[in-house]
């Protein structure tokens, strides 16, 4: 058995191997954590023009995922929603309950289910989305509260291209639900800053 000491500096050692990695050995590192959460949760990665194929949708019977190769972003569409896509120029209110799970580590970091709703305000110019979450004293941002910020993840506009964003006026319909494997480059800034991907389950419904 190893002396405390040695198991002490074998731990300080291992930190500080961690601390100097280099951005691509990170990015390595992302790569593998993708790929490790993928074999784990059993997902089935389609390509871009096997969505396309399938009316922009994917089995989530067969935990399809599409993996959009400019981005990196995977994505799993649960339900399109109603209503309609947001159209261009137009700008919305949007009304997300999302959770967010770090896929290293494979545990919740954030959840506004059930108690919160997060807000955004979502432009279309062009078949280009930008958004922003709506943060004040009377609206609570858990996103901009964990992350310091109200710019919205590029990951998380990825779906506006295919979903509907209303409001459900029958029985049957259902609002707009994603599931979102998200690299670093297309996430929040702590994302980013420690090379991190994370997954998220998020439902959309438009504002009033």
């Amino acid at each position: 058995m190893k002396p405390l000491w040695a198991l002490a500096l074998l731990c300080v050692l291992c930190a500080s191997c961690k601390k100097y990695e280099t951005y691509a050995e990170q990015k390595e590192h992302e790569v593998d954590a993708i790929k490790s959460y993928i074999a784990k949760k059993g997902i089935k990665v389609i390509t871009e023009s096997e969505f396309f194929a399938k009316d922009s949708m994917t089995d989530a019977s067969k935990n399809e995922y599409v993996l959009f190769n400019s981005s990196g972003v995977y994505m799993q569409i649960v339900n399109k929603g109603c209503g309609s896509k947001i159209m261009n120029k137009e700008t919305v209110k949007v009304l997300c309950r999302f959770s967010e799970r770090n896929v290293v580590t494979d545990s919740l970091r954030l959840s506004s289910v059930p108690r919160y709703t997060e807000n955004m305000i979502v432009t279309n110019n062009n078949s280009t989305f930008t958004a922003s979450f709506v943060s004040s004293l009377t609206e609570v941002s858990l996103m901009t509260s964990a992350y310091g910020s109200t710019s919205v993840p590029s990951g998380w506009l990825v779906p506006f291209s295919y979903i509907k964003v209303g409001r459900p006026a029958k029985e049957n319909e259902r609002v707009a639900e994603v599931n979102l494997i998200i690299p670093h480059t297309q996430g929040h800034s702590y994302a980013s800053q420690n090379v991190t991907p994370y997954f998220y389950n998020i439902s959309f419904q438009r504002g009033l």
